[in-house]
């Protein structure tokens, strides 16, 4: 009973690609998108390192204009946005390696990544070349993100505290019963 519960919680219908499907062709199609996902896996780790680089590079660039060894408002916000971005491919690389090893789509998780990803969209602004509407906008996407990731974690609280209660009151009553 506790098992099932639990079970339920962690597996939403439509979030999972299981390999042990009863219809051979689904299964089939679910082996092609994990194989597709290991590739995506292998260019997300090619992306993380040459975003490495262009940090590096980025860096080496700022330091060395003059003035020598000191960096403008623009370079850094330069460097936080290239930063920012290899930071977003590791969360995006955890989202692939998660799926991999549970076959369950991380939703919390990919939340987490679109806020991080709009977070250093708000970071890097050029606040005089963009428009109020623009901003309005972005405002929305950071609430809408935000409440969402938030009831999720509500959620996955609420169901652990759930599930422990049930456990505890399964074991009191077991000790009673015996």
């Amino acid at each position: 009973m506790i098992t099932e519960k639990r079970d339920m919680s962690v597996h939403e219908p439509g979030h999972d690609l299981h390999l042990e499907h009863e219809d051979p062709t689904i299964r089939f199609l679910h082996r092609i998108i994990r194989l597709a996902v290991k590739v995506l896996a292998v260019l997300m780790v090619i992306v993380i390192v040459w975003g490495i680089g262009d940090v590096i590079y980025v860096l080496y660039q700022r330091l060395t204009e003059p003035p020598f060894l000191l960096l403008q408002i623009n370079d850094i916000l330069a460097t936080f946005g290239a930063f920012l971005a290899v930071l977003i491919a590791i969360e995006i690389f955890i989202n692939i390696s998660m799926y991999l090893s549970t076959n369950v789509i991380p939703v919390r998780l990919v939340i987490a990544t679109a806020l991080m990803a709009i977070a250093r969209k708000v970071i890097i602004f050029d606040y005089d070349n963009i428009t109020p509407p623009f901003i309005y906008g972005t405002a929305a996407v950071v609430l809408a993100l935000g409440i969402t990731y938030w009831l999720i974690t509500k959620k996955s609280k609420e169901e652990a505290i759930s599930s422990h209660c049930t456990q505890f009151f399964e074991l009191c009553s077991y000790r009673v019963l015996n």
